[in-house]
């Protein structure tokens, strides 16, 4: 009584065929499992980041470098000075 027979099963895949239509589905299980496959990797990267040990409150962090400097302003142009220089010469 638990179980679904061949029949069920193809009765509930004949179901998804009528609402979401015979070119959604492939799409629809690609995206799936590329969802999967990412939430797959981001859970090995947590438990690969949770085997390390972090450092103690009262131990100094790492230093990080500091970030580059920012590029000086450079004068602006006029635009119209561009396109015709002869109506600025003085």
């Amino acid at each position: 009584m638990g179980s679904l027979s061949a029949t069920h099963w193809l009765l509930i895949a004949l179901v998804f065929v009528l609402l979401f239509g015979a070119k959604r589905l492939p799409d629809a299980a690609r995206g799936l499992g590329r969802s999967l496959r990412i939430f797959k990797s981001e859970m090995q990267e947590m438990q690969t980041e949770g085997g390390k040990s972090a450092p103690a409150a009262g131990t100094p962090a790492a230093s990080t470098p500091a970030p580059a400097e920012l590029p000086s302003a450079q004068p602006t142009v006029n635009p119209a000075a561009q396109a015709n220089p002869d109506l600025h010469k003085a």
